[in-house]
């Protein structure tokens, strides 16, 4: 096995800018342009702001907080905390003001670099709880002038003075860097979770190196990539991605804004991406909500072409050749409509990867039938996250891959994944409780249910502690048939239920975009709640609900369901910052809609 070339994420700097002296590479979508920086520029930028950061007193194991969305200057500033020796402690952007102080509080942060003015009041209003906490830095220009508050500008300006008027300091940077300990602390980053205050999950800097020179086995990444970065960089996938990118020299181009992706893959034209299956649902019911708008022509024209991508992907999955009809179908599909949809990403993209979640088999076919094969990986942010990897020359619909190169992976007779390697974390921050609870004889608890096959492997099938258990005792995974559910494009978001109750029931929330669409024409301007109130409405979801059943155990099947008329978000509280569903949330907040679907209905478990 091929040592890295570094040990450490603080040598990462110094690798990029040796190894890849490139015009442009790290850029960011702004508007109708691009703001570039070369190697040389953001090398000297995580110099400076480091050696700001020391100015202030900020030194080996100190946390510093970023508190931001996804932009050059997250990248900048964790590198600079990094190779000055301290810890990283990433913050959502869109966390409200006390979830922040928490974070900021059991870290015990003593600098918080913030995006704008909107995130700064976040902090000030915290502050009088925070006795740590001593400076915010804010990335944006802003009001200024307050005490303990600077930019993000005057810090890397007090760092560069340092530099040119300190004789020897550019190499005490390197040096001080360079003795920075594979073992050394790199972030505690505190889990979302679903329920409950976070946990801060302490990496290393080997956790994040071992990890990410694992991935560079399975993927390939080269500097003569672009990569398109959307993904919140709070996010641990992103994050250990974006130091792969990195190490490879690949370019990366952060999007402005999920919003504006679709404009930002035109323009950039990536040639790989990240992102999570919500994502890549979304890209799938607009290009379906489209192809529905088109001429009868074009709706038969693109069902042809489709289903020859899915016949050729098909094949290829099986590992095996098409057949004849297909190989001589396959050109003019793809002429006349499959690279046109390829266009809309910017037709470059070699692949696409997806993590933080499930990937939906209808998503994941639908996405190798247009062309765009996806590399699918399964991990947690306490193993920094990835552990097994798709290998694009050998897909496997359904399951997550095999271990990566340094990970074991076993199944527990409770049928839990665990698993043991140099990416598993360090412990949970200040909870030694929790570290031994979750980490035992060196096997880590996933916490998720899986089976790993013949070939190695690995299908998650459900997260242990959300089996929904019916009165009757019946085991059932909600997962799979959620993703049943969401197969058809008019279903944003399903969660079922059926925990301690006679039978499973599900919570629809509809993508009104399409409903409109699909509905009659009084759909249009009627308010949401009317809508889903409608049984015409309702109608349209019945079929969609008894083909997911036609799939399953009688004990799984739904027996009810209710369409609710706001979709689940991040700010509604309905969703992690990863996007997943906090379901003791959803089932508070429409407790009395569930309580009227089992007043209404009564039925046997079978």
């Amino acid at each position: 096995m091929t040592d890295p070339l570094i040990r450490t994420l603080a040598e990462l700097p110094f690798h990029v800018s040796g190894r890849y002296p490139k015009p442009v590479l790290v850029r960011r979508c702004v508007g109708d342009t691009t703001v570039d920086r070369s190697s040389r520029e953001l090398f000297d930028e995580v110099r400076d702001l480091s050696l700001g950061l020391q100015g202030l007193g900020v030194g080996g194991g100190d946390r510093v907080a970023i508190l931001s969305d996804s932009r050059p200057e997250w990248t900048i500033t964790d590198l600079a905390i990094l190779t000055a020796g301290a810890v990283t402690v990433p913050v959502y952007a869109s966390l409200p003001a006390g979830q922040v102080g928490y974070i900021l509080g059991h870290s015990g942060a003593r600098v918080v670099v913030v995006a704008d003015e909107s995130q700064v009041a976040k902090v000030r209003q915290e502050w009088p709880r925070l006795p740590a906490l001593e400076k915010i830095v804010r990335m944006d220009a802003g009001e200024g002038g307050r005490d303990n508050e600077l930019t993000l500008t005057d810090v890397t300006g007090q760092g560069h003075q340092r530099l040119i008027t300190e004789d020897g300091l550019g190499r005490e940077y390197k040096e001080r860097a360079q003795a920075i300990q594979p073992d050394s602390l790199a972030t505690i980053i505190y889990t979302s979770g679903t329920t409950g205050q976070p946990k801060g999950v302490m990496l290393s800097h080997h956790n994040f190196v071992a990890n990410f020179t694992d991935l560079d086995k399975v993927v390939s990444v080269t500097e003569d990539d672009s990569a398109l970065s959307f993904l919140p960089l709070s996010h641990v996938f992103e994050r250990m991605v974006l130091y792969l990118y990195l190490y490879k020299g690949a370019t990366i181009a952060f999007a402005e804004a999920f919003e504006t992706l679709g404009r930002d893959m035109q323009r950039v034209r990536p040639t790989i991406m990240t992102g999570v299956p919500r994502a890549y649902e979304k890209i799938r019911a607009r290009i379906v909500e489209g192809v529905a708008a088109a001429s009868r022509f074009r709706q038969g024209l693109f069902a042809w072409a489709l289903g020859v991508g899915h016949a050729a992907a098909t094949a290829r999955l099986a590992g095996r050749e098409s057949d004849a009809l297909t190989r001589m179908q396959w050109p003019l599909a793809d002429r006349l409509v499959l690279s046109k949809i390829r266009a809309r990403t910017g037709g470059r993209l070699r692949f696409v990867c997806s993590g933080g979640a499930p990937l939906g088999r209808d998503v994941a076919e639908f996405l190798f039938a247009i062309g765009l094969p996806v590399l699918e990986g399964y991990g947690l942010t306490e193993t920094s996250p990835a552990l097994t990897a798709t290998p694009l020359d050998r897909p496997k619909l359904g399951s997550v891959g095999p271990a990566l190169a340094s990970v074991e992976l076993r199944v527990a007779d409770d049928g839990e994944v665990l698993a043991r390697g140099p990416n598993v974390m360090v412990g949970y921050y200040e909870d030694p409780a929790a570290t031994a609870a979750t980490i035992r004889d060196g096997w880590f608890y996933t916490g998720d249910i899986g089976r790993i096959d013949k070939d190695g492997y690995l299908s998650i099938t459900d997260r242990k502690k959300e089996l929904i258990v019916t009165a009757a005792g019946k085991n059932v995974a909600p997962q799979p048939i959620e993703a049943l559910l969401k197969r058809d494009p008019v279903v944003a978001e399903a969660m079922l239920i059926g925990d301690r109750r006679p039978f499973i029931s599900a919570l629809l929330v509809p993508d009104f975009q399409i409903l409109v669409q699909r509905a009659s024409a009084d759909a249009t301007g009627a308010r949401l709640e009317e809508l889903v109130s409608r049984e015409d409405i309702r109608a349209l979801f019945v079929p969609i609900v008894e083909q997911a059943n036609s799939e399953l155990a009688n004990f799984e099947q739904i027996k009810t369901f209710v369409l609710l008329p706001t979709e689940f978000s991040v700010d509604g509280g309905e969703l992690t910052p990863t996007l997943k569903v906090k379901r003791r949330v959803v089932e508070e907040r429409w407790q009395d809609a569930i309580a009227t679907l089992y007043a209404k209905r009564t039925a046997r478990d079978d």
